[in-house]
């Protein structure tokens, strides 16, 4: 074997460890990675606490604020998917009617493979999945409590490590860096910027559609599509089946159930394709292909917590790679941009 077959052979075995690290040692480096993604975001807060106030007591603000945000987000996942389980559950023996007329329909058609799964189907793994929903996100207590502490004792050594780092006792490679860590929480905080500005756009527009359209928990859907556009690409697309499969017990037509569907991934094409690309700017482009690739692998990897940092993990790494010459083309090449624009440091 070659030299270069062989480094190929080394790359691939060293990078299937390392997965395998990352998914067996979840329960600590996930709450690990959070809390720096909180860090990086809270930590201009806790620097402008720490001029007036005493560090302890900026800390305890900057937590407490964060906190605060924390559980509103987890309270709204609660309300929006409680309310669409109550509302199936009152409506189960609608659903398991129209997938009986469904079945009817296929096997009338000669689909009989498809009417007998149909004819099997039980509205319970809809409420199981809603049921779901509430119990991870309750079930996340703990991990928030490890990522509180996490974030905690990181704030406190924010400074020390920033002059460690700047210092001449570890040289250039450590003020490279402290300027990858300095540019990664910049394009964190503009990145969780963006998304909360077009969370809350699209969750107004889903809000507006599903009351025009008479849809029953048009709030519950909004708040519902707010929650999930955090998360690229699966998030939108929930929160577009969902309302469109209620839509179709609700109406009994599948005329209705079709205008719900477009006018809501309309919304989501609009804000996600044409109004967020121009509100991010170039500094955030990557490949629709590597953003999916993102959410699905740390999804794999870390569960609901990977789901919403997947793209930050790699924001982090493309950033990493461009500080050096010798990965630089692993940036550039996973950017949305094109060779002319380049990869700005």
């Amino acid at each position: 074997m070659s030299q270069r077959g062989t480094a190929t052979m080394i790359a691939i075995c060293t990078a299937i460890l390392v997965a395998a690290a990352l998914f067996l040692a979840s329960s600590i480096l996930a709450p690990v990675a959070f809390a720096l993604f909180i860090i990086a975001l809270v930590w201009p807060l806790q620097k402008a606490l720490q001029r007036p106030l005493p560090q302890l007591l900026a800390l305890f603000i900057t937590l407490a604020v964060t906190i605060v945000v924390l559980l509103g987000l987890a309270s709204l996942t609660l309300w929006g998917f409680g309310r669409a389980a109550q509302w199936l559950i009152a409506n189960a023996a609608r659903f398991q009617a129209l997938y009986m007329n469904g079945a009817g329909w296929l096997e009338g058609h000669g689909l009989y493979v498809a009417g007998t799964f149909v004819e099997t189907f039980n509205v319970s793994w809809l409420i199981r999945f809603f049921q779901g929903v509430a119990s991870r996100v309750n079930g996340m207590v703990g991990f928030g409590v490890v990522t509180a502490i996490f974030v905690m004792l990181g704030l406190l050594e924010v400074d020390v490590i920033r002059a460690k780092l700047a210092g001449a006792e570890l040289g250039e490679g450590g003020r490279q860096l402290l300027v990858a860590s300095e540019e990664i929480a910049r394009k964190f905080r503009r990145y969780m910027l963006v998304r909360s500005v077009m969370s809350a756009f699209t969750g107004l527009a889903i809000w507006a559609f599903a009351a025009a359209a008479g849809l029953d928990l048009a709030f519950a859907w909004g708040v519902i599509a707010f929650v999930l556009n955090y998360i690229p690409f699966i998030g939108p697309l929930m929160a577009t089946l969902l309302p469109t499969l209620f839509a179709v017990a609700q109406f009994e037509s599948w005329q209705m159930a079709v205008a719900v569907f477009a006018g809501m991934n309309v919304i989501q094409f609009f804000s996600g394709s044409y109004i967020e690309p121009r509100i991010a700017g170039k500094a955030l482009a990557m490949s629709p292909f590597i953003v999916l690739l993102s959410v699905f692998f740390w999804s794999f990897m870390w569960g609901l917590p990977g789901a919403f940092i997947g793209v930050p993990m790699m924001i982090a790494a493309l950033v990493l790679c461009d500080q050096y010459e010798g990965s630089r083309w692993i940036a550039r090449l996973l950017s949305g941009r094109t060779p002319e624009e380049g990869v700005p440091s």
